[in-house]
């Protein structure tokens, strides 16, 4: 019965700490590592670039402005602003830029206020 309490705690903690964040992370690598060229990104330290090229798993080399392209590590990469339209497939199709579908968030601020965020104003969800 001494240990109820703590137990608790520890319930409460993984539901409203952990859980979140982990999800958090989850959506932050699933979002880094469907980057591609021509994608419009912003960095951790608050940059607007588009991508250039994806080095490797780690690496992408990104251009900052016409002609000052700079290599940074995946992972500092926060946020797609604008995603470029896919290759098309074998029947001509092209895939949508942000693959999300509708009625789905399209952005990490829409998918953690649940679609309230962010958006055109005046539509209801």
């Amino acid at each position: 019965m001494t240990f109820l309490p703590i137990i608790l705690i520890f319930v409460v903690f993984y539901f409203l700490l952990i859980r979140p964040q982990q999800k958090k992370v989850k959506q932050h690598r699933a979002m880094v590592s469907a980057l591609r060229r021509g994608d419009k990104v912003v960095t951790a330290g608050g940059l607007i670039a588009t991508v250039t090229k994806i080095i490797s798993d780690t690496e992408a080399q990104i251009e900052l402005a016409e002609g000052v392209r700079v290599r940074v590590v995946r992972h500092t990469i926060s946020e797609v602003l604008s995603r470029t339209e896919a290759a098309p497939r074998g029947d001509g199709d092209a895939s949508p830029a942000n693959d999300a579908g509708p009625g789905k968030p399209k952005s990490l601020l829409d998918s953690l206020l649940g679609g309230f965020g962010g958006g055109k104003r005046g539509n209801k969800p």
